[in-house]
C-alpha cells in the first residue's frame, strides 16, 4: 500500500506539470498568432481552400481596383492606420504588414507581398504568418454597370492532424476577416460611385 504521503506528492507534481503545460500552450499559442513564431517545417504538410467568396459592387471595376489597392499604392487612410503598414514598395508589388485584433491584448500579424494586375486581379502571397503558406486571389469582373469581387485562396499547414485542427482554426478567422474587408470595399466603393453620378448630374 502506498501511504498519503507519496500520493500526496504525485498529485502535487501532476497538478505542477498540468500548469506548466497550459502555460506552455498558451506561450505557443500567442506567439503563433502575433506571429512571432513560424513553423515552417515542411513536414505532414496539408492544404484547404479559403473561399470561394463573392460580392456584387455597384461600381466601375476600375473604382473598386483602386479602392483596394489604395492603402497599398497611396498613403494609408485614418481608418486603416495601425492595421496595414507597407514595409517596401516596388513596380507592380508591395511588401506590407497587416494586424488584425484577434482578442483582447492580442493582434495576429501577417507580412504579405500584395501583387497588382490593374484592373483584373489582385494577389496576396504569406511570408510571415500563424501558417507556412497562404495564397489568395481578388478578381474583378465587369457585370453590368458594376463590379463582380471574387475570392478565393488556399491556405497550408504542417504536422498532419494537429496542423489541420490548427488551420481550420486559422481559416475561419481569416475568412470571417477576408469577409469584413469585402464588405468595406463595397461600401466605400459604392459610395464614391454614389457621389461620382451626382456630381455629373
Amino acid at each position: 500500500m502506498f501511504g498519503d504521503g507519496p500520493l500526496r506528492i504525485g498529485l502535487v507534481a501532476l497538478a505542477v506539470g498540468m500548469f506548466s503545460a497550459g502555460i506552455a500552450v498558451r506561450w505557443l499559442y500567442r506567439r503563433l498568432v502575433s506571429g512571432d513564431l513560424v513553423l515552417d517545417i515542411g513536414t505532414g504538410r496539408t492544404m484547404r481552400r479559403l473561399g470561394p467568396m463573392d460580392a456584387k459592387i455597384a461600381a466601375p471595376r476600375q473604382l473598386v481596383f483602386d479602392v483596394i489597392a489604395a492603402p497599398y499604392l497611396g498613403s494609408v487612410p485614418a481608418s486603416l492606420a495601425g492595421k496595414i503598414d507597407v514595409i517596401e514598395r516596388s513596380d507592380g508589388m508591395v511588401l506590407a504588414a497587416h494586424r488584425t485584433p484577434v482578442q483582447t491584448g492580442l493582434v495576429a500579424t501577417t507580412v504579405e507581398t500584395v501583387r497588382f494586375d490593374r484592373p483584373a486581379a489582385i494577389h496576396f502571397r504569406l511570408l510571415r504568418g500563424p501558417v507556412p503558406h497562404v495564397v489568395e486571389r481578388f478578381q474583378l469582373a465587369e457585370e453590368g454597370d458594376g463590379t463582380r469581387l471574387h475570392y478565393e485562396g488556399e491556405l497550408g499547414v504542417d504536422l498532419w492532424a494537429l496542423g489541420r485542427a490548427w488551420g481550420g482554426l486559422v481559416a475561419t478567422r481569416w475568412e470571417r476577416a477576408v469577409r469584413d474587408s469585402m464588405a468595406e470595399v463595397t461600401r466605400i466603393a459604392e459610395l464614391r460611385a454614389a457621389r461620382g453620378r451626382t456630381s455629373r448630374s
